[in-house]
């Protein structure tokens, strides 16, 4: 048997009463032990919602007199029915359900891949489930005679109580959903990707880094053209300026026709 809070309801109480019950467990199981430590304490006070911000379940007053729950969530409450009939067991269930919601509902986990993401998060509310007397003395309490609020259906008390579509589902969903992310941005990125104007093949990271960096892109060259059209370029350019430096530093020497002796001839350069 998990841990469990149990109301037996004779029908001794209107629903509006459950609904109460129900808001003072929830209350309770925000609370603070009384050694909390004092800035978290003054934190709560001065914001209420930031006991589920930033006190973990385990910080909590009720964690000093239950065990884990083993799910996410404050402790679980079941309200049991007894010498009543279906008609207003169902209504009393649709009280709790539209009035309690704000304590049993779970809500959307805030998300960057919100759109992806359809698990909810369980850790701010009071589980509920709800039965017959009449159902537990005819089957057992380990039969499917529970049934969870805001489910249809009755199912096992450990079904009910689990929440397939809490935090499992969330951390499966925002995993896929990142790669998912990855692999779009990435695919975003190659097709910004420059293709060189002389060759036609794409640039390589360096490449696009040298041409793009403002500190980089004014020793790039030609920012048209890919590293290997840029670096034969270079190897052009140089081969020029050595070929050029070469001619200016040969020796002049005489032209064919020119007699030495004959005054200023003609020179020309050693080839």
């Amino acid at each position: 048997m998990p841990v469990l809070l149990l109301e037996i309801d004779r029908r001794t109480e209107d629903a509006h009463d459950l609904v109460a019950k129900l808001r003072r467990y929830w209350e309770w199981g925000r609370l603070l032990p009384k050694d909390a430590d004092k800035r978290t304490v003054d934190l709560v006070r001065s914001r209420p919602d930031a006991v589920d911000q930033v006190v973990d379940h385990e910080k909590r007053l009720w964690r000093r007199v239950y065990p884990p729950t083993g799910r996410e969530g404050l402790v679980p409450v079941a309200f049991v029915f007894a010498d009543t009939t279906e008609a207003k067991v169902a209504n009393t269930i649709a009280v709790l359900e539209e009035a309690g919601r704000r304590y049993w509902a779970p809500r959307r986990y805030q998300s960057l891949n919100s759109e992806a993401i359809t698990a909810k998060d369980y850790s701010r509310v009071v589980r509920v489930v709800v039965t017959t007397l009449e159902q537990l003395l005819e089957h057992g309490a380990g039969a499917a005679v529970w049934r969870r609020l805001g489910r249809m259906g009755d199912q096992t008390l450990t079904a009910a109580l689990n929440n397939p579509d809490g935090d499992d589902l969330y951390r499966d969903q925002e995993a896929r959903a990142n790669t998912e992310g990855q692999r779009r941005r990435a695919a975003e990125w190659e097709a910004q990707r420059p293709v060189c104007k002389r060759c036609g093949q794409k640039f390589t990271d360096q490449r696009w880094e040298e041409t793009t960096a403002h500190r980089r892109a004014w020793g790039a060259g030609d920012v048209s053209v890919c590293g290997a059209c840029q670096a034969a370029d270079v190897a052009r350019e140089e081969a020029a300026a050595e070929a050029a430096r070469l001619q200016a530093t040969a020796p002049l020497e005489l032209e064919d026709d020119q007699e030495p002796g004959r005054g200023r001839g003609w020179f020309r350069r050693r080839p």
